[in-house]
């Protein structure tokens, strides 16, 4: 959690990552805003019964909680941000339509129709990363290497979360154990474009290339129906490769939408004051 004033910007991350994702962006998000990036089950610091439960369900049904949680009954101005897999959880969530102070989404490159003729080679994918470490260090410089993160600085902030220590082996290996959560992965992008189109609030697509998007959002932003936003020089962790800028972008969402911490900021219209319970 950063900031302490403004709307919540409430972050998901991706498949394999963890909320420190977006750590460097929130230091310059909490200038204008509160962020608060969670964990989701199996990964990060997390703690569940069933750490490979990754249905869209179960997903969705944790990130409520841990709203109700923190907010009661009267929760803040809610911009839900999601990466990835994070960015299927924040579509549903909002799809869904029983968060009432929701008044943004940001989806940070994630498109139905290229995740989902992605699927068929993602086992392969997890196989062929590296699995064991002898030091957090080497897999934050390993995670650069490769390319999945693009800054060093990101990585060192994140990648030790996303880690869990193995006794037997005497070594660190990644905490999500993606390869064993293969039957839901259908179900996070099916039906993603029709969704985050029919949520009823300002949107923002955050893209790391041009070739991404299926008819529907095709159609959907030639009329004007949510904004897009190519960045390039970046990888598929926008949050993590390019923070200030991804972090400029989100401001700019919130202040051009005017999402103030009551919700959308009507000008000259001035709000009554809460009474006391």
């Amino acid at each position: 959690m950063a900031g302490t004033e403004g709307p919540v910007v409430f972050c998901l991350h991706g498949g394999g990552y963890c909320g420190l994702s977006f750590a460097l962006a929130a230091s310059k998000l909490k200038e204008k805003a509160r962020i608060v990036a969670m964990d989701l089950r199996g990964h990060g610091k997390s703690a569940t019964q069933n750490d490979v439960d990754l249905s869209i369900k179960t997903l969705c049904g944790d990130v409520f909680s841990v709203l109700k949680t923190m907010y009661g009954d009267a929760p803040p101005a809610i911009v839900l941000v999601g990466h990835s897999m994070g960015g299927a959880v924040a579509v549903d969530v909002a799809a869904k339509k029983s968060l009432p102070s929701l008044a943004g989404l940001v989806v940070v490159d994630v498109v139905e129709g290229s995740a989902m003729a992605s699927l068929i080679h993602m086992q392969k994918i997890l196989s062929n990363r590296m699995q064991h470490f002898s030091t957090p260090e080497k897999a934050i410089e390993w995670s650069v290497k490769s390319g999945s993160l693009r800054n060093i600085d990101s990585a060192r902030v994140s990648i030790p979360n996303t880690l869990k220590y193995d006794e037997s082996k005497k070594c660190y290996t990644h905490r999500a154990r993606l390869e064993e959560t293969e039957q839901y992965w259908r179900e996070w992008y099916e039906g993603l474009s029709e969704k985050f189109l029919s949520s009823p609030v300002p949107k923002i697509l955050l893209l790391a290339g041009t070739d991404r998007l299926d008819r529907a959002l095709t159609i959907g932003q030639m009329q004007g129906k949510f904004q897009m936003v190519v960045v390039r020089h970046t990888g598929h962790a926008i949050q993590e490769d390019v923070p200030d800028e991804f972090a400029t972008l989100l401001l700019n969402f919130i202040s051009h939408n005017r999402i103030g911490p009551h919700g959308i900021e009507i000008p000259g219209l001035r709000r009554p004051p809460r009474s006391k319970p």
